[in-house]
């Protein structure tokens, strides 16, 4: 799973049952902080001159438009920042899968899942991949992994299958 943004969320908490798949998502973003900054500079200043010759011409309102064009540019990347603040968590147990979806505006949904009622489906289109990636229990899908892209929707779908298998054959106990 490389192009995501990918953690283990309960490192260190010390859980009784071994974890057999735990993966953590967030939208990838390739503009940083400081790349946006360089980008809004570049923008303004080019619209700064634009709207300075048009104001030399003396269509003075024409000045006032390449601001606004700037201030929706502006609001388009925040909006985009914002909405990379979502993330999915997943963690499958023997005995419980824990599903974490926090949205862009924070609202966290947790649910909790038995494994050895749970099914994968993976909608799939035979020339485009999986478009759509659901835990189902008792006939009620959780959509996961939707901000991803195709070829990574399939290699969480491979990885949480395998760690379904494991977790509905059990875990071998040692008789100590």
């Amino acid at each position: 799973m490389s192009a995501a943004n990918t953690a283990s969320p309960n490192e260190g908490a010390g859980f009784d049952e071994p974890e057999l798949f735990s993966v953590r998502y967030q939208p990838h973003r390739s503009l940083g902080p400081r790349g946006f900054l360089v980008v809004m500079g570049i923008i303004a200043g080019i619209s700064f001159v634009c709207g300075l010759a048009f104001l030399m011409m003396g269509a003075w309102p024409v000045f006032g438009l390449f601001g606004l064009d700037v201030l929706a540019i502006w609001w388009g990347f925040r909006l985009n920042f914002r909405a990379a603040r979502a993330c999915e968590e997943i963690t499958v147990t023997p005995s419980v899968i824990r599903l974490r979806h926090v949205t862009a505006d924070g609202t966290e949904y947790r649910e909790e899942l038995n494994p050895l009622w749970t099914r994968l489906t993976c909608d799939a289109i035979e020339d485009f991949g999986v478009q759509r990636l659901a835990l189902e229990m008792r006939g009620r899908p959780y959509v996961i992994g939707s901000f991803l892209h195709t070829a990574q929707r399939e290699e969480l779908a491979e990885s949480l299958a395998r760690a379904l298998a494991e977790a509905k054959r059990g875990v071998a106990r040692s008789a100590v």
